[in-house]
């Protein structure tokens, strides 16, 4: 569509738009499409709304906002060369940006005015540019909003209200001459502030201490306090207009003399160009080999974690979320801080490997899902590790500080949610992949660039969060993907690249080889330690994980065999005999003695006493063992009697008594009712099936292609509806009559309809029987229903097809 006279309003703009750039506006601010407008009105009123144009105006680059910024302060309408004068500089030497910096400003102010135009904030030909009139009012300088550029009000805004013998008194001192009405003084002072020549005349005959003054307004703040008798370099300032009064202690810099003052200038510094992200060179290499073994490091250590909780993890809060004493508990498990342990868990989490098991002493649990993880090959366990952070709003590192009602933030606990967290991250890992293979990024530079790339969307997305939020995220990303192996000594890694450019399975390719291979066998020592001196297969790792405890991680791991992890292994249902022949197949050294000694000795003991539910009872067919106990002063809190030579009751529970005669060093085994030994295995206690958390959106979500040329063509339809010329009588069929088709034909018609983008007649009959003609244009046709702009209505409806009697096409001159 063209226009042949510039539009005087942001509607006519629009509609002179042709449907790819409506669709690129709609996909830049996707907020304007829910619901989908009527028509263009429409779309330019949403597009004016004041929370509409913050959301924008938050997604603009520092540059395209300093071009907004300078066009809030710019008469309006205003050419392009003003706008270009406000960012380079009137052409004084003293002032104006030379060389690189003019030449940068210049370049870029044309795709800055683009981007602008673009998101509907500006509108206009070059000669008359318009920002919108809510973008000028939150940019526009006032008292209770200062502007970003540092400049105050006009002339004629800080003199409102002013008497006119003030102005006259105010022109008279300047060395103006008398008018006749506030009006045209106002005009004369403006036009003394903007003539270079004058303006420069004035300043030569201001003392010194005046021109200091000046000085420490003219980039802003430009309000200053005042006392009822301000000094001689205030008041000369004062009696000429170049401080006006704003209160009776507080005076203002009007902006036509900053403007002088800077030289034409709205910004100090302009910053067409993106900041560069400083580097330091790493070996490819080396990257790759530190991020996959730190990739299998994550994947080991919540293998570890879930592990750790297979029996049933923590109690929850009744907030939500763990308790701090739980956090230091599993951060010592694992071996980590406390911060690094709680993005572990937060990791769990999102990737769905652990929620709350629903129970009514609720605790956290693995889930079902996370048998099926381990069983994959560990490349594919870390890509959904990686893919679950990614797309992740919760953010770890709040984790210790306060809500905006002053509670402690916790673990797995409510308001950790952050919108922009995924965005940061992407935006983050971005930015490394643009850098050569191998690079490291210098992290305040990387902050730099966030920070111009975004500049209103630094600020807290929560009342309790009180510094640059997007910094924070985005230095908690830079920790998180080392832990994570998306990186590798700084820098990222190629399994990395492949996962953000091409997807998670070619990810899971590149990281396989860099993998190291799992074992079949441990190295057994004298001083009761196994050496794993690598990954072990999972049979392998599952078994000397039940029979012996972690001592140290590392390169290697080093497992050791006490007589509480050998009753372990016996309580799962091992024999001493499956013990020695697991040892001696999967060592490469002989099976040292006292090893073996130790599984005979807690075998031989093993169940010797047995454990059931009276309160509690200790049977055992060797009375000299239990007068053993009965003497032992330490089992008195056992509260034991004996019932019979080979049996002994307590009034504690099974569990209780269990635990306490192991203490005393004894190896009881629990008995059923019908005398069985009872075998604990590991690993029983699974959530119900629980899906991962969704990520809170941060908006509306972006929308496809389809549903943006649906859109464009609804509001064009609505356009349309405004210039059909109605009839008294329906198109082709008698007065009041419905049209009449086949359930094929109208599906046919509406379909061909939505296509084309034309609009036809329905006959229609609602839910009560009513029956009415309709002028509808189709959108979209799919599951029973149509979806189009209804010209009668003048609205998007959505009518089921069962219910549509029949179609006819418009007559010719019924069309617009």
């Amino acid at each position: 569509m063209g226009m042949t006279t510039p539009p005087r309003t942001l509607a006519e703009a629009l509609r002179a738009r042709d449907d790819e750039s409506l669709a690129g506006l709609l996909r830049a601010r996707p907020d304007l499409l829910n619901p989908v407008p009527n028509d263009i009105t429409q779309l330019a009123t949403r597009a004016g709304t004041r929370a509409s144009v913050v959301r924008a105006l938050e997604h603009l680059d520092r540059f395209a906002l300093q071009t907004a910024e300078a066009l809030a302060v710019a008469p309006d309408p205003a050419p392009y060369d003003t706008l270009l004068s406000l960012l380079t500089g009137d052409g004084r030497d003293d002032g104006e940006l030379h060389g690189d910096a003019g030449a940068a400003i210049v370049d870029a102010l044309p795709g800055a005015l683009g981007t602008l135009r673009e998101q509907a904030l500006v509108w206009g030909e070059d000669e008359r540019l318009h920002l919108v009139r809510t973008a000028r009012e939150l940019l526009a300088p006032s008292p209770q909003h200062p502007s970003p550029t540092g400049l105050g009000p006009t002339v004629a805004e800080a003199t409102a209200g002013m008497s006119p013998g003030r102005l006259q008194e105010i022109l008279t001192a300047a060395g103006l001459p008398a008018t006749h009405d506030p009006v045209s003084a106002v005009t004369a002072l403006a036009g003394l502030f903007t003539d270079r020549a004058r303006m420069g005349e004035l300043l030569d005959t201001a003392p010194m201490e005046a021109l200091s003054v000046l000085d420490r307004l003219v980039w802003g703040p430009p309000y200053g306090e005042v006392t009822p008798n301000p000094t001689p370099p205030v008041k000369w300032l004062r009696d000429r207009g170049l401080l006006l009064p704003v209160s009776t202690r507080t005076v203002v810099l009007p902006r036509e003399a900053a403007l002088h003052l800077r030289a034409g200038r709205a910004h100090r510094v302009p910053e067409p160009r993106p900041p560069v992200v400083a580097a330091a060179e790493r070996d490819p290499q080396a990257v790759d080999s530190a991020a996959a073994g730190q990739a299998f490091l994550s994947v080991s250590t919540v293998e570890e974690l879930l592990k750790s909780w297979n029996g049933g993890g923590p109690a929850i809060l009744r907030a939500g979320g763990l308790s701090v004493r739980e956090l230091k508990k599993t951060a010592a498990v694992l071996d980590v801080s406390e911060p690094v342990a709680a993005f572990w868990i937060e990791l769990a989490h999102a990737a769905g490997l652990l929620a709350s098991d629903g129970e009514t002493d609720e605790r956290y649990a693995p889930t079902p899902a996370y048998d099926d993880w381990t069983e994959l090959p560990a490349q594919d366990r870390w890509v959904r590790l990686a893919t679950a952070w990614l797309a992740a709003t919760r953010t770890p590192g709040l984790v210790g500080g306060q809500d905006a009602k002053g509670r402690a933030l916790s673990t797995l606990g409510p308001d950790l949610d952050r919108s922009a967290a995924p965005e940061v991250r992407h935006r983050v890992l971005a930015l490394l992949a643009a850098l050569p293979p191998g690079t490291a990024p210098d992290p305040e530079t990387l902050l730099a660039r966030l920070r111009w790339e975004r500049p209103l969307r630094g600020a807290s997305a929560s009342a309790g969060d009180t510094t640059d939020l997007r910094s924070r995220i985005a230095l908690w990303t830079l920790n998180e993907s080392e832990l994570l192996g998306i990186t590798g000594r700084g820098a990222l890694a190629s399994q990395s690249r492949a996962l953000l450019s091409t997807g998670p399975a070619e990810a899971a390719a590149a990281l396989a080889p860099l993998l190291p291979e799992p074992l079949d066998h441990v190295l057994l020592q004298a001083d009761l330690t196994a050496v794993a001196p690598g990954p072990l297969e999972r049979p392998l790792a599952d078994m000397l994980a039940a029979v012996a405890d972690i001592e140290s991680k590392g390169g290697a791991t080093v497992y050791r065999f006490t007589p509480g992890s050998v009753r372990r292994a016996l309580d799962a249902g091992q024999s001493a005999a499956d013990l020695h022949a697991f040892l001696a197949a999967h060592s490469r050294t002989p099976v040292p003695q006292p090893l073996s000694y130790l599984i005979d000795d807690v075998a031989r003991r093993h169940g010797h006493l047995r454990i059931g539910a009276a309160s509690s009872y200790v049977r055992c067919d060797d009375e000299a063992v239990l007068n053993e106990i009965l003497a032992d002063k330490r089992s008195a809190p056992l509260r034991l009697r004996r019932l019979a030579p080979t049996a002994l009751a307590a009034q504690i529970d099974p569990a209780s008594l269990l635990e306490g005669l192991r203490e005393l060093g004894y190896a009881p085994a629990a008995e059923s009712a019908d005398g069985d030994v009872l075998i604990t295995r590991a690993g029983a206690r699974r959530t119900p099936p629980r899906a991962a958390p969704v990520p809170v959106p941060e908006g509306p979500p972006l929308p496809d292609p389809t549903l943006l040329g649906a859109a464009v063509r609804a509001i064009r339809a609505g356009d349309t509806a405004a210039t059909i010329v109605h009839k008294d009588t329906g198109p082709s069929t008698p007065a009041g009559a419905l049209p009449r088709t086949t359930s094929a034909e109208t599906l046919v018609t509406v379909q061909a309809a939505a296509m084309t983008g034309s609009a036809i007649w329905i006959g229609y009959v609602n839910a009560e029987g009513a029956a009415s003609q309709r002028v509808i244009a189709p959108v979209r046709v799919e599951g029973g229903y149509v979806t189009a702009y209804d010209h009668t209505a003048d609205e998007v409806r959505t009518y089921p097809l069962h219910r549509i009697t029949g179609v006819a096409e418009l007559a010719d001159d019924q069309r617009t």
